[in-house]
């Protein structure tokens, strides 16, 4: 399904295809912009949100070169940490920045970052959020009287077959704002139990988190039990998503979580960590059964939970089928482009 749309120019960053650092970010861009007919596509190479001169430069060069009135939608990821380059065009054209998650929000970001974004989003057109959770976020840092919120859909997928509840699942980029190390004083809890885990994502965004985690299971001895994939797409994912039981999103930070939804998707319960807009992609069944376990950021409270989960079958069965019911509602790509189209076009008119 092709949804047209007033969309000039999409400015996104260069490794929005790169197999080798998917992101929830770059998934979200690359499924609505194929929904969306007539875009020209903006590939900004950096370091995002902190880019070299040159490329600071290039991207200034693109936007310059789009034409007056133009609408442009701009991933915040390379927007918001360069006001110098943006606000200047405001004046001209119609920019519509996209944020997934606040950029002084990461974890170990610098707080600088915030006042260079509130540059940025109080120059824009309209700026959209990804969840409920930033829309609220994004007005209150940054004194926004409306954020419309455009939520991320999911692939269809089939019903992953379980196994014996063992099987973990952690999908995203091994960093310290994605809490890994979490999980792994988590697990340690757990050791005497059987299970076992996969950490899915690119290694190479902070090394130095990959190190701790990597010490960190030599030291509990779980290097056996935990395995670091590196990054997976295509089959390789779904058969990851396919063998799982259980995933397990340890976040210290979360703008939505769309692999919440990649699991429902397929029916698997979700063991999450109640932060930013994870709730909300969570959802609940029509009955109003949650199909996951939701808990603070810290290594006891998801222990505890995993305890919970690997010792009692009644709960890992509930919670089954509550992931199965609430996939039947989970929403399409389809749906997340036609509200994304209907703000661009409210920007043209």
């Amino acid at each position: 399904m092709t949804v047209a749309a007033p969309v000039l120019a999409a400015v996104l960053p260069a490794d929005v295809d790169d197999p080798q650092r998917p992101s929830g970010g770059n998934v979200y861009d690359r499924r609505v912009l194929a929904r969306l007919a007539g875009v020209q596509e903006i590939a900004a190479s950096g370091t995002w949100p902190a880019p070299s001169p040159g490329d600071r430069a290039a991207l200034a060069a693109s936007l310059a070169a789009l034409p007056d009135g133009a609408v442009v939608l701009l991933d915040g990821l390379v927007a918001c940490g360069v006001p110098e380059v943006v606000v200047p065009e405001a004046g001209r054209l119609r920019l519509v920045v996209l944020v997934h998650l606040p950029l002084a929000d990461e974890a170990g970001a610098d707080p600088a970052l915030a006042e260079r974004e509130r540059a940025v989003l109080r120059s824009a057109a309209a700026v959209v959020a990804t969840s409920a959770w930033s829309a609220g976020r994004l007005a209150a840092l940054h004194g926004l009287a409306a954020v419309p919120v455009v939520t991320p859909g999911a692939d269809p997928a089939p019903l992953a077959p379980g196994t014996d509840g063992t099987s973990l699942l952690c999908v995203g980029s091994v960093t310290p704002t994605k809490g890994q190390d979490l999980l792994v004083g988590a697990l340690a809890r757990v050791a005497a139990r059987s299970w076992r885990c996969r950490l899915v994502g690119p290694l190479g965004r902070a090394p130095g988190h990959v190190s701790l985690v990597r010490r960190e299971l030599e030291k509990h001895g779980l290097a056996d039990r935990v395995r670091l994939d590196g990054p997976l797409t295509g089959a390789a994912l779904d058969e990851a998503y396919g063998a799982a039981d259980l995933l397990v999103l340890p976040s210290r930070a979360e703008a939505f979580g769309m692999v919440v939804l990649e699991a429902l998707a397929r029916g698997i319960p979700v063991l999450a960590t109640d932060v930013g807009g994870v709730r909300e992609a969570l959802g609940a069944t029509l009955s109003g059964e949650m199909p996951g376990l939701l808990v603070a950021p810290h290594a006891d409270a998801l222990a505890a939970a995993l305890r919970d989960w690997l010792d009692d079958p009644a709960l890992r069965t509930r919670l089954r089928g509550a992931a199965h019911e609430r996939r039947r509602t989970v929403p399409d790509w389809a749906a997340s482009a036609t509200a994304l189209a209907a703000i661009l076009e409210g920007v043209r008119s």
